[in-house]
């Protein structure tokens, strides 16, 4: 599948002119365990029948993420891309044979490398705290390996802000 996408993501640059491309893509095992799909996103509209030419190898679906407030800003949107590709990256492969160890659970262009920020607080509330600060909200979703008993690792806390 890497070698399908980076094919892929290739050809689309180049039939858009060559110039960078932002896009992250995520990977996903079709429900019946066979075979895996990808969701990607880019960050400027582009034409479903370039998309189609630069795939060649079945089926494209192209969902647009509607529902913004009037007025949405590209934060906006990208937050609320951010979170329909969170859904997938937060999902396991539970078919740990078919899966490569080691590898990414999602993809993003060369050279557009999300900035690694940390936080750093005396409890896990203050270091949430800072985040939703920076985030402007609080988050969504939040998760901590106190509320499981069986949890056998070092305490971790999860989150996860927007949509």
């Amino acid at each position: 599948m890497r070698t399908h996408l980076g094919e892929f993501f290739r050809s689309l640059r180049s039939s858009l002119g060559g110039k960078p491309l932002p896009y992250v893509w995520v990977p996903e095992w079709h429900k019946s365990g066979h075979g895996l799909h990808a969701h990607f996103a880019v960050g400027r509209y582009i034409k479903r029948s370039l998309i189609d030419a630069a795939w060649g190898h079945g089926f494209v679906h192209i969902k647009l993420l509607a529902d913004l407030p009037v007025g949405s800003g590209s934060l906006t949107e990208a937050r609320r891309v951010a979170g329909y590709l969170s859904k997938y990256v937060a999902k396991t492969f539970t078919d740990l044979d078919a899966r490569v160890l080691g590898l990414h659970r999602y993809d993003v262009a060369q050279g557009f490398k999300p900035e690694v920020l940390s936080l750093s607080g005396t409890t896990a509330g203050d270091v949430l705290a800072q985040a939703s600060d920076l985030f402007s909200s609080a988050p969504v979703h939040q998760w901590s390996s106190t509320e499981n008993e069986d949890w056998k690792g070092p305490p971790a806390v999860w989150a996860q802000w927007g949509r």
